[in-house]
């Protein structure tokens, strides 16, 4: 699903340069659940910017879906994130003024599917994360971790060949980080490609492989048998 080889990001401050990554290769398969680990400053973020077409690489090549990305259009990559690629961040990124179901609706807004069906997919990407009993709230109605759950219907809604995640429970308590990361591990038993940004070695146990980062480079490959939540775990608490 994803392939990358010998990516190498440049940043230039003044007159000097920064690698932030160094000749990366690396590949993803389908139904993966990856995590990205690796102290800050270590090159993990601007490797999912890459990943996720948001930022651009200096040289190497990326391979999505078989389909060569590098040096491709803006239009070109705008299109393909919204058609491929699904996103959770930290901070949420969520629209204030707009609904819970309003919010989960607008990938699908750009993608001009019909209003009906936008909603009728909204519902159920909701439905998925456990909270179709809020769709008529405004965002800032809602807990932090109701808000993460929002978010994550949002990526899914488009149906994503893979769902990329930037420290989706630093905002979290504990509690709640265990609720959000079994809905991740939910949506990867159903097929779902995941690929997750954590510097917490407590986050990466709950994936199937863990790629570990330092000063830009990939230095170790992990595949561990991933700590599993039951449901009646999660179900204890509420949002």
């Amino acid at each position: 699903m994803i392939e990358i080889k010998d990516i190498e990001k440049i940043y230039r401050m003044g007159g000097e340069t920064l690698k932030a990554l160094d000749k990366v290769s690396l590949s993803i398969q389908e139904g993966e659940f990856t995590s990205i680990m690796g102290p800050s400053g270590s090159g993990k973020s601007t490797l999912m910017n890459i990943l996720g077409l948001l930022d651009q690489f200096d040289s190497g090549t990326y391979l999505l879906n078989g389909t060569d990305v590098s040096g491709i259009s803006d239009n070109e990559r705008a299109h393909i994130r919204n058609k491929e690629i699904g996103f959770v961040f930290q901070s949420f990124n969520l629209m204030t003024r707009m609904s819970v179901l309003e919010n989960v609706m607008l990938p699908l807004v750009y993608a001009k599917v019909p209003r009906k069906e936008r909603r009728e997919r909204a519902i159920e990407a909701l439905e998925k994360v456990g909270l179709s009993n809020r769709i008529n709230h405004l965002t800032n109605e809602i807990s932090g971790g109701q808000k993460q759950r929002v978010a994550i219907a949002r990526a899914i809604v488009n149906n994503p060949s893979v769902l990329m995640a930037d420290e989706p429970t630093g905002n979290l308590d504990s509690k709640t980080t265990e609720d959000i990361m079994k809905i991740f591990q939910d949506l990867n038993d159903e097929g779902t490609t995941i690929v997750m940004v954590t510097h917490e070695p407590e986050m990466a146990e709950y994936t199937k492989r863990t790629i570990h980062f330092r000063d830009g480079v990939l230095q170790k490959n992990e595949y561990l048998t991933p700590k599993r939540l039951k449901q009646t775990e999660v179900d204890k608490h509420v949002l």
